[in-house]
């Protein structure tokens, strides 16, 4: 039902307005005839220029019976306004924000930083002592860390390389990394960093939940994403060598330290399945539409640490990397949406689709729970007027790690967000009814 504001400026009601029964049904409803798409979710062009927006109060990956989403066609997307203000203390540090936010690459220092010191917190969620939440800061180092060694209590590591290869040297083996791949060490393994170039620089994500497991297909089927015999485990490999040895220990959220009298790297022989590993994220299996509607990005994850609840992760890792786009009648961009996951986003190489600049390799955006966010005005326009032919996604790679908490922004990171991201959902034109 559409209505008119009377002469005051107030929406008059019916003295019963029209309902429609049930709990938890699956309702469709149109104020205009002919608003609502037939048979798709997400069409090119949307009736009336409206905006279509996916509102998801669970988790993609909920099971079908407690999956809580609506699509919702509007004059314009919710991600179109100003940046909220914390009204009660606006110097906060490490507040959980509704804005959306977005970070430059951060720069190379212009002398020898090691890479524990070249580690710089971004974002940070849940708890370490409760083995909840996740730490997701950028790396940017020019020197080797010497005889020095790192160790986590807290968290499993996940290492995301965008310039510069390492040598991960862990008391397990050795992993050569490079940009493209992808290092997972599990808890409490001690490791090194080497730069295999003159500088590095990436993502450092640490994850306190449960340990990062291969996601389940469901409907899928028994391959696809990313499949076991993709993923690298080291051989044994030690050295002998008594030399004074730095250990560095993250401990209930802070650092601590302690010498050893020799290598940490001395473990000849080992055998068992809690071991580091590496992955090379172009042997992705992607899997997508072959009809019509952008699938859910959960169909992109590569790992997946659960929370207590079943289908909602305390974090998943996911990647969106070269692929087709074959969808007909469909707006091929991520969508507009609002969503119970929050989600932090990086970008290894190439550019991101929903976004027509500003994004650059190496810098990350932040969308908080609920955060109205989607493609950009330019992105929405191209994507609009395009001619759907199929079209190849190349050099590109882009992740995102998603998680049930609300992000916390850290206080030096919160200080160097670009100033003017909301700015790219500014000028979207009013959908035309009538």
């Amino acid at each position: 039902m559409r209505v008119q504001p009377d002469d005051h400026g107030e929406t008059p009601l019916a003295s019963k307005p029209a309902m429609m029964a049930g709990f938890g049904n699956h309702f469709s409803t149109e104020a205009v005839p002919g608003a609502l798409p037939i048979g798709r979710n997400s069409p090119q062009r949307p009736a009336f220029g409206l905006y279509a927006e996916q509102l998801s109060g669970t988790a993609f990956t909920m099971a079908r019976g407690e999956n809580r989403r609506s699509w919702l066609y509007r004059l314009r997307p919710s991600a179109m306004h100003l940046p909220f203000r914390l009204v009660d203390d606006p110097v906060a540090a490490t507040v959980a924000t509704p804005n959306r936010l977005r970070w430059d690459p951060p720069a190379l220092p212009p002398g020898p930083v090691a890479f524990p010191e070249a580690l710089r917190p971004v974002l940070s969620n849940g708890d370490p002592a409760a083995l909840t939440g996740v730490r997701f800061s950028t790396y940017a180092a020019t020197a080797g860390m010497g005889d020095r060694a790192c160790v986590s209590a807290d968290a499993e590591i996940l290492i995301i390389p965008e310039s510069g290869g390492l040598v991960v040297t862990t008391e397990l083996g050795v992993l050569a990394l490079e940009p493209l791949e992808i290092a997972l060490i599990p808890r409490g393994v001690r490791y090194h960093v080497a730069l295999s170039g003159g500088a590095a620089g990436g993502y450092f994500v640490e994850n306190h939940g449960l340990p990062f497991r291969l996601p389940d297909l469901g409907p899928i089927g028994s391959n696809g994403l990313a499949n076991p015999r993709d993923f690298q485990t080291p051989v044994a490999w030690f050295e002998d060598r008594d030399t004074p040895f730095e250990i560095i220990q993250s401990y209930g959220g802070r650092r601590w330290t302690t010498m050893l009298d020799r290598s940490p790297f001395d473990v000849v022989a080992w055998h068992g399945n809690y071991a580091p590993a590496k992955y090379d994220l172009r042997r992705f299996n992607t899997i997508g539409t072959v009809s019509f509607d952008h699938p859910d990005p959960s169909i992109f994850t590569v790992l997946t640490s659960p929370s207590d609840t079943p289908g909602r992760a305390n974090a998943d890792f996911v990647i969106f990397p070269p692929r087709w786009m074959v969808a007909e009648e469909t707006f091929r961009p991520p969508w507009f949406h609002r969503n119970l996951m929050s989600e932090a986003m990086g970008l290894i190489t190439g550019a991101y689709d929903a976004k027509a600049g500003g994004f650059a390799p190496g810098g990350i955006s932040l969308h908080n729970m609920m955060s109205a966010h989607g493609p950009d005005v330019a992105s929405w326009a191209a994507a609009s007027a395009a001619v759907l032919v199929p079209q190849r996604v190349a050099d590109t790679m882009a992740f995102m790690v998603e998680s049930c908490w609300p992000w916390q922004v850290d206080a030096a990171a919160l200080a160097a967000a670009q100033p003017d991201y909301d700015a790219v959902w500014n000028g979207f034109p009013k959908a035309r009814i009538g």
